[in-house]
């Protein structure tokens, strides 16, 4: 029982998005359009393992961000980090088991211009194409990989590339993205954002928009642009 003056728990006020038109839509991959979680934590369990590593603490960290940022961040004696992400490269081309889509994401996706939507991945390109494909989603006209950015997520420069591809204004995008890295570089890009919770093992304390998926979004193409209703 809860003491009488036992303060309230905490609360997280989000912000609603009103409704606009947008100029693009941008996606994070990963989480976001599809699920690949069981795939990517086998590869890195055995890459941890390899370098004597507690698997159950390192691999959740891995999420959201580039294998060369990863393995760099830990700074390990001896590892070449450019090697170690070839590495998990590899063996993740050849694990896509379990890789399916976000529910509502392929119907979603189907729905908007080509000229009018980008993925933004901390996958490199090959890979990217793979998930896509093992998922049953379109492969995009614009699509921003690991290979194409100096510095990951949560740095912007996947989002500014995209726009700049699509010949938007950033600022009037709307980006989709689900983990801390990515919302990280989606607020750094100052653009609207939704946080996509369909992977989430812990509901995520984020000021921004959430929603678990794509079933009740509706797309409405403009001659200046898209809207979105369904958004809380």
């Amino acid at each position: 029982m809860l003491c009488c003056n036992a303060p309230p728990p905490a609360r997280v006020h989000r912000l609603s998005l009103p409704r606009k038109t947008y100029q693009a839509f941008l996606f994070d991959m990963d989480g976001t359009l599809l699920t690949s979680i069981a795939a990517a934590e086998r590869v890195w369990t055995r890459w941890a393992q390899r370098h004597g590593l507690d698997a159950a603490r390192f691999v959740p960290t891995i999420h959201g961000a580039r294998a060369i940022d990863t393995i760099r961040r830990l700074q390990l004696p001896g590892v070449d980090p450019a090697e170690e992400a070839d590495w998990v490269t590899r063996e993740e081309l050849i694990d896509l088991e379990g890789v399916r889509p976000i529910a509502g994401a392929p119907a979603f996706l189907r729905a908007l211009p080509a000229s009018r939507w980008a993925i933004v991945t901390s996958a490199p390109a090959e890979l990217a194409r793979r998930r896509l494909q093992a998922a049953g989603l379109d492969v995009p006209e614009t699509l921003i990989s690991a290979d194409d950015v100096e510095h990951g997520k949560p740095d912007p420069s996947g989002y500014r590339l995209a726009a700049s591809r699509l010949g938007v204004d950033l600022a009037q995008c709307l980006i989709f993205e689900d983990a801390a890295a990515g919302i990280g570089a989606a607020e750094a890009a100052g653009s609207r954002l939704v946080v996509i919770s369909a992977t989430h093992a812990q509901p995520m304390q984020t000021p921004h928009t959430l929603i678990p998926d794509y079933r009740a979004l509706t797309v409405h193409v403009h001659a200046d642009g898209l809207g979105v209703d369904g958004l809380p």
